[in-house]
């Protein structure tokens, strides 16, 4: 395989598990030298191990996205290990559940403090050293931000921005050198069903998304790596998640109706 990433300094938030952590060891394995962060520090001190030992060095810098000190911190910490920065990756993230009604307002609060503040952060921490390499900047958005489902509001709303902000920042750099590459997966392995509406983590919970659907993270880790590297301003994947872009975005009427049929739309919250 091309070492397309030779050279360069990687740094990918939520490294520590899923997508985040594929993507750190894939563009490791394409000659990226990778930092990961994440709050859970034990998790990226494996996903360090596991680059070393297929030949690679990372770096797991401990990161909170809804602090600003602590994002440039972590940037400051790789600069000055490695020297600079060539791609930063806004993957840390969760899902919040639930209907409108239902939903509490600090959960709400916190699905957007994390999934759109935090990207926020990211990116204006790594910008100012993405421009001196004419790097790359990407965002982890998701289908989600082109296909509404009943319950999943919160997260849908936060990818809807995540897509807004990759748009926007696409334009402003325009020129700059520097690429913005917004992505959005379909089903993907991931630990996302596992972290609740709290942002907690729990091991014995169920993965309710639809297996047969579902990509391996390495595999989305590939086409990923290869649309970063040829600077994509939109990659949809998988073919499911294409599909389900494609409808939502022309075909709302359609979506509409096929979720609301049977008398789902009069049906009551679950007090």
């Amino acid at each position: 395989m091309a070492k397309r990433f030779e050279g360069q300094v990687a740094w990918v938030t939520g490294g520590g598990s899923g997508i985040g952590k594929a993507l750190a060891l894939e563009l490791a394995s394409q000659g990226a030298r990778v930092a990961v962060s994440g709050r859970r520090v034990d998790r990226l001190h494996e996903v360090v191990e596991a680059i070393e030992a297929g030949g690679g060095e990372g770096f797991a810098v401990a990161c909170d996205v809804t602090d600003g000190a602590s994002v440039r911190g972590a940037v400051a910490s790789i600069v000055e290990r490695w020297g600079k920065l060539d791609v930063a990756v806004a993957n840390a993230g969760f899902g919040v559940n639930g209907r409108v009604e239902q939903v509490p307002l600090e959960d709400w609060r916190r699905q957007l403090d994390i999934n759109v503040v935090g990207v926020v952060a990211t990116a204006q921490a790594a910008l100012p050293e993405l421009r001196k390499t004419k790097g790359r900047m990407v965002l982890v958005a998701s289908v989600m931000a082109m296909l509404c489902t009943p319950g999943t509001s919160a997260y849908s709303a936060s990818k809807f921005a995540v897509r807004a902000i990759g748009l926007t920042l696409s334009q402003e750099l325009h020129g700059s050198g520097v690429s913005c590459t917004t992505i959005h997966p379909g089903f993907v392995e991931s630990e996302i069903s596992l972290v609740d509406n709290k942002g907690e983590f729990h091991s014995d919970r169920k993965d309710t998304r639809s297996q047969q659907f579902m990509w391996r993270a390495d595999d989305a880790a590939r086409v990923m790596a290869r649309a970063i590297h040829r600077r994509k301003r939109e990659f949809v994947f998988t073919w499911h998640g294409r599909f389900g872009a494609f409808v939502g975005m022309h075909m709302p009427s359609l979506v509409h109706l096929v979720l609301t049929r049977g008398g789902a739309r009069s049906r009551p919250p679950k007090s």
